[in-house]
Order: C-alpha cells, then sequence, then structure tokens
C-alpha cells in the first residue's frame, strides 16, 4: 500500500507540473488524470481509511492555511466566516439529504442526512488556487479561506451524532448544540496551548531544523490531543496555526524561511495526492455501489438532483444573507460617529456571486463517506453504506469538474476589483515604510551615540544616504564594509521590531506585516552570505 501511495504521489507531481506548463489547473487536470487510469486494466484499488485521511492529511493542510491567514481579516470577516462554515453546513445537510431521499427511496432518513452532512462542507483549496491566481479581492479570499478552516469541524460534529444515532451508541454528548459547543470550546482551547507550547519551546531552539521539524509535529498533536477529550480536532489544528503563525514573526529569520519554504512543498505534496485518490477511486465505488444495488442511472441522478440543490441552497443562503448584511452595514454607517467605526464592508453581488459558485467538495467529505460503519449496533449491515460514499465521490469530481473548470472564466467575466482594499493595502504599505524609516532612523541615532568616533560618524552618514535613496553614495570599503554589515543587521532588527509592535498595536495588518519581514529576511540573508565570505 505504502508504494502504490508514492506512486501516486510521484505521478500527480508530474501531472501538476505539465498543467503548469500549459497554464491549466493542476488540481483539476490530476483528477482527469486519475479518473482515467482508474479505468486501466491491473490498477489495484488504493482504499485508505477514513482516520487516515482526517488524522495524516487533513492537519498539515489545514494547519499550512491558517498559519499564513491574517488573523486580523478573520476577525473582520466573522460574521460572514460563521454564517457559511457552521449555519450553512446545517442547511445544506438538510437539503442534500432531501434530494436523495427524492432518487433513492429505499435510503433511511438518517443514512440520507448522514450523506448530506458528508457532502456539506465545501473544500476551498482548489477555490483558493484558482482565486489567487485571477487576482480575486481579499475580502472575498480571506472569507473562503475562513469558510474552509472551520466548515469541517462543524460537519465532523453532527456527522458523529448521526452516526451514534444510526448505530445505536451514544455520542460524548447526544445534545448536537450542546455537543458541539462543548467541541469547538476544548478543540481552541487545546489548539491554542499546544500552539503557544510550540512557539515557547522554538525559542529555545538554536537551529531552523529543528524549529521546523517542531512545527511538523504540532497539527498532529493538537488533532490527537483534541481528539482524546472528545473536541474538535479540525479547529484544533486551526487555532494552532493562528497561534504559531501570528508568534512566527518573532522567529529568526532562517526559521522563517526554511518553514515556509517546507510548507509550501507539504501542500503541494498532499494536494496533488489527496485530487489523485479522488480519481483514481471512483472505479471501485461505483463498482462496489452496483453490486450493492444502486445501479449507474440511479447515482446519476441523484449525484445531478444533490449537486443541485446544494449549488441552489448556497446561492440562496448566501444572497438571503447579503441582503441582511447590507441592511445591517447601513445602520452601523449611520451610527458611526456615535458609536466608532463601522464593520468591515459587505461583499458584492459579483464577489458574492463567486463565493456562492465556489463550493467544490474535498476532502472531508471524503473521509466522512469512508467513515460511515460497516455496521448498525445489532450486527446488520449498515444501510445504504455504498450509495453514500459512491455518491460522496461523485459529487465531489462533479464539483470540482464543473465548478472548478468553470470558475476561472466566471471570474474573468465579471471583473472583480476591489478599489477600496487596493486604498486599503497602499495605505498599510506607505505606513509600513513610514514605520520602518523612522525605526531605521532612531536606531542610527542610538548608534551614533554608542559610537562618537569620527569612522562610526562616516559609516552612519552612508547609512542616512542610503535611507534617503541619494544618488552617488559612498561605498564603505576596508573595514567599514565589515562595521557596516554589522550595523545592517542592527537597522534590519529595529525595522522587525518596529513592525512587529505595529501588528500588535493594530496598525498593521499581518499579511502587510508577513511580506515586509520576507524582504527583511533576504535581506540579511545576503549579510549573512557575504560575512560567512
Amino acid at each position: 500500500m505504502f508504494a502504490h501511495v508514492l506512486i501516486v504521489v510521484t505521478i500527480a507531481i508530474a501531472v501538476s507540473a505539465l498543467a503548469e506548463r500549459r497554464n491549466l489547473h493542476p488540481a483539476l487536470l490530476v483528477v482527469m488524470v486519475g479518473l482515467a487510469a482508474s479505468y486501466l486494466p491491473g490498477i489495484p484499488q488504493l482504499e485508505l481509511h477514513p482516520e487516515f485521511i482526517l488524522s495524516i492529511v487533513l492537519p498539515p493542510m489545514l494547519f499550512s492555511a491558517a498559519r499564513d491567514f491574517s488573523f486580523a481579516e478573520f476577525r473582520r470577516r466573522m460574521g460572514s466566516i460563521v454564517n457559511l462554515g457552521v449555519f450553512l453546513v446545517f442547511v445544506t445537510t438538510a437539503a442534500a439529504g432531501a434530494a436523495v431521499i427524492g432518487v433513492l427511496p429505499e435510503l433511511l432518513p438518517l443514512t440520507a442526512l448522514i450523506l448530506g452532512v458528508a457532502i456539506a462542507p465545501p473544500d476551498a483549496v482548489t477555490a483558493i488556487t484558482i482565486g489567487r491566481r485571477a487576482g480575486l479581492p481579499t475580502g472575498l479570499m480571506t472569507v473562503l479561506k475562513g469558510e474552509s478552516l472551520i466548515n469541517d469541524a462543524a460537519a465532523l460534529t453532527i456527522f458523529a451524532v448521526l452516526v451514534a444515532t444510526a448505530t445505536g451508541t451514544h455520542a460524548f454528548i447526544d445534545n448536537l448544540p450542546l455537543y458541539f459547543l462543548y467541541a469547538a470550546s476544548v478543540g481552541i482551547a487545546v489548539g491554542l496551548v499546544i500552539g503557544n507550547l510550540a512557539q515557547w519551546a522554538r525559542r529555545r531552539l538554536n537551529s531552523a531544523a529543528l524549529a521546523t521539524a517542531l512545527s511538523v509535529i504540532v497539527p498532529f498533536a493538537a488533532y490527537l490531543t483534541a481528539e482524546e477529550f472528545h473536541g474538535s480536532g479540525v479547529l484544533a489544528v486551526v487555532a494552532a496555526g493562528f497561534a504559531v503563525g501570528h508568534h512566527g514573526v518573532e522567529a529568526g529569520y532562517e526559521e522563517r524561511m526554511q518553514e515556509t519554504a517546507f510548507w509550501r512543498t507539504a501542500d503541494t505534496l498532499l494536494e496533488t495526492f489527496v485530487f489523485a485518490y479522488i480519481g483514481l477511486q471512483l472505479r471501485f465505488v461505483i463498482t462496489d455501489a452496483n453490486e450493492a444495488g444502486f445501479d449507474a442511472l440511479e447515482l446519476t441522478v441523484a449525484t445531478l438532483l444533490i449537486f443541485a440543490a446544494t449549488v441552489a441552497t448556497r446561492f440562496a443562503w448566501i444572497f438571503g444573507s447579503a441582503l441582511i448584511g447590507r441592511w445591517r452595514h447601513a445602520r452601523a454607517g449611520r451610527r458611526r460617529k456615535r458609536d466608532g467605526p463601522a464593520a468591515s464592508p459587505p461583499l458584492s453581488w459579483k464577489e458574492n456571486t463567486v463565493l456562492a459558485w465556489t463550493g467544490m467538495r474535498g476532502v472531508v467529505t471524503l473521509a466522512a463517506a469512508a467513515g460511515t460503519p460497516l455496521v448498525t449496533g445489532d450486527g446488520s449491515p449498515f444501510p445504504g453504506r455504498e450509495a453514500i460514499v459512491s455518491l460522496a465521490f461523485l459529487v465531489t469530481i462533479a464539483t470540482l469538474l464543473i465548478q472548478g473548470l468553470s470558475l476561472p472564466w466566471l471570474i474573468g467575466r465579471l471583473r472583480l476589483d476591489d478599489p477600496g482594499h487596493e486604498r486599503f493595502v497602499a495605505e498599510q504599505r506607505e505606513r509600513a515604510e513610514r514605520l520602518t524609516r523612522q525605526a531605521t532612523e532612531e536606531a542610527l541615532d542610538a548608534y551614533a551615540r554608542a559610537h562618537p568616533g569620527p569612522q562610526s560618524g562616516r559609516l552612519v552618514g552612508i547609512m542616512r544616504q542610503r535611507l534617503r535613496q541619494e544618488s552617488r553614495m559612498e561605498k564603505p570599503r576596508g573595514t567599514d564594509a565589515q562595521e557596516a554589515l554589522l550595523l545592517g543587521k542592527v537597522l534590519l532588527e529595529a525595522r522587525r521590531s518596529r513592525l512587529v509592535a505595529a501588528r500588535d498595536n493594530l496598525e498593521l495588518d499581518d499579511t502587510i506585516v508577513r511580506d515586509m519581514l520576507e524582504k527583511l529576511d533576504l535581506e540579511q540573508a545576503f549579510m549573512d552570505s557575504v560575512t560567512e565570505s
């Protein structure tokens, strides 16, 4: 089995590389190639245990997304994120369950709801990747990413209660709202504790390699620990990712650069593997469903009805919520002078259209469906399990091919832009540049006071020339050059400290600070290479 996994990943990477050269979307091409390959003679069934997907594949994907997420943006869009990541999951569960009952009346209502909740959470990996390439406005990207970080927790919690009811066992807490609150609270608490403990340990490691290795352990530790306490492992991973990402600006530049490179590589490996697995498994799950008495026509009609129901529900919910959101924003605007600044402006109708169409399903849908028990509490076969698994795969592939292939066209057709956000980014960058210039001037003044000699004075003057970008700047030579490198590192540290302080005081957004720090890290890496040579 392990050899087959390696083969799948290798082929998926090769297909992704080809897609990049042809300017195609890698994930969608990998799915289609896997789908075609699944019907080749001699292809073995690569069936993974759902716990492998949930505890090995999902945590690093969520952790990587959370550590790069702007927590300030998350808070600004919290209402929209919770609305889609929690409440829409409940509504979609009911809509998908009702749709499948109309085509497969032999399924029990409870079985239909289990299928519905497995299909309910969209996987935003594809949408985010396409959106980033197409230049989607940041507000929309924030909602997409935020939804994908919490909707899995809502779906898996509902799934656990429904399965416990169907099998005659008991969930940790039978009351669904109470169980959800408990799982969310425990998951977030565990994630924050582990994330902050990891950051405390990283400060004491004098090795970028060891620090990166520790960051690899964090998502698995958070997920498994939360699950031991019957909490949400998904939210634990997300909370740990937020904590590590927030404190990552305090780490050394080597650690930041190495971790960034590692997690980008890990994302590529995991995403290509997941999409290849989706395509390769289709043949086998359809065969199992046929042998259980569900013919191809029934499965096709059910897939189309579920797809239509989920898309219609998402459109109706998003545009209905948008009307309420605009009304509330207008009221907040009228109270702005009395109660302070209004919340972030609601998304435009174009942004809501794209948001409504980004309902592709993914890894959690497959894991939840595969996690449906084989037998009920009395030992009889679980009714309709083959239909649940096959329809979950079929709907996932349908959403990837229909919505995923048409999403770039839709984004280009609507020509989304966000002048307000562009102004916000420009203002943030200008403020960041101003703060770093101030920090540099203050650090130069402090250095001049601490080193009153003529050589240091000349060096400080050269640095001030560079800061003001004057022409015909004098270049340090000899011993001045070595001292200039040391002073340059002092100035870089002063800029870093000022940027982090501004982030903590909510003057600058996380994303802007990370971009600025990445440039400073490259400067320091160059300085270190010159010093060593």
